[in-house]
């Protein structure tokens, strides 16, 4: 299921080696208190909450609006989750470390079956799929985070790129990953005009799409003269990688959009081929505060003050090597912890 994404403003630079560190340690004992007290499903759930991992970002000292709360958040954690040993693995990352994530599942040190890492993987590669070809807003993924548990459970974290604006897009595990995979969305940053594949007024058109294929009926392809498609084109080359796809006779959808080479245009080309066709429907709609801790790396809506951070970290870490104590007495540690944001 996907859970929801949100549109941030692109922004320049990296997180200077002092504040990574430190989001490092605070993220690693906030995610190992969640877990410890909820469990690693609970984690996940969160995660894949944009709004609760736009928090989380500002808890701990990044830009509450900036595309890089993403990629930093996830690179944190990524160290933090594997350095705390809480079953709970981080895959992939931004650019070229995302092209590992297959591998990196593979090579994971969680107790998984064969089976259950060929899943993972294909999870993987379907959620990535999706945002850039079954769901075209103009964004062009380039961060892709892959997060499971020991129990084979998982969530996504990508973004895509479109000229000076990012778009995060967020996965929690499920059995459907094709129809209307949203539940909420945070957009300051509508399209115009979005091809969504995933919409249920879509589904025909994705039935029909793979019947156009398994049939190979690639003679005669006719667009709609419609302005936002008026560029779409198939060209020879196009027609010829039908026909391979065609002798693959893939079974579902799903199968069809992992094809490698299935592009964003292949795509769209038979969602239009089979709407002028068969009259199918179409949909072209773009599915789309918190206070800070610490204060923000730019500075905003204060400089990040590391006594405070340095506190927070020693505080929670404090807390976790009490394992012993039992719920009442933690509550009460976490309740002395808000007070402690509150009064200072």
């Amino acid at each position: 299921m996907k859970t929801g994404y949100a549109d941030l403003p692109l922004h320049y630079g990296r997180a200077p080696r002092w504040l990574f560190n430190r989001m490092t340690k605070l993220g690693g004992a906030i995610s190992e208190l969640i877990v410890n007290e909820y469990g690693q499903e609970e984690l996940l759930r969160r995660l894949s909450d944009p709004f609760w991992f736009q928090a989380f970002g500002c808890v701990l000292g990044f830009d509450w609006h900036s595309s890089g709360l993403t990629t930093t958040v996830c690179g944190a954690l990524k160290i933090a989750l594997k350095e705390r040993n809480l079953g709970i693995q981080v895959c992939g990352g931004k650019g070229s470390t995302s092209l590992k994530t297959p591998q990196e599942i593979e090579n994971t040190n969680l107790n998984l079956t064969t089976r259950k890492i060929e899943e993972l993987k294909k999870a993987s590669r379907l959620s990535a799929k999706v945002d850039n070809a079954l769901l075209q807003d103009g964004f062009q993924l380039y961060h892709h985070t892959f997060i499971f548990t020991e129990q084979g459970k998982w969530a996504v974290i990508q973004q895509g790129l479109n000229g000076t604006w990012a778009r995060r897009y967020h996965w929690l595990h499920s059995k459907n990953l094709i129809e209307e995979p949203h539940s909420g969305f945070y957009s300051d940053h509508i399209q115009d005009s979005v091809l969504n594949l995933t919409a249920k007024e879509s589904r025909q058109t994705r039935e029909k799409s793979l019947e156009i294929v398994k049939e190979g009926e690639f003679k005669v392809l006719v667009m709609p003269k419609r302005h936002e498609i008026k560029s779409i084109d198939l060209d020879k080359r196009g027609i010829e990688f039908l026909k391979r796809v065609h002798d693959l006779q893939p079974e579902t959808y799903e199968d069809l959009l992992l094809v490698r080479g299935m592009g964003p245009k292949t795509i769209r080309a038979l969602a239009l081929v089979s709407n002028i066709v068969y009259g199918t429907e179409v949909s072209w709609k773009d599915p789309v505060k918190y206070s800070y801790a610490h204060g923000g790396k730019d500075g905003t809506p204060y400089p990040v003050d590391k006594s405070i951070y340095d506190k927070s970290i020693i505080f929670l870490e404090d807390v976790l090597k009490q394992a012993k104590l039992d719920k009442y007495t933690k509550l009460k540690a976490l309740k002395r912890l808000n007070r402690f944001f509150l009064h200072g």
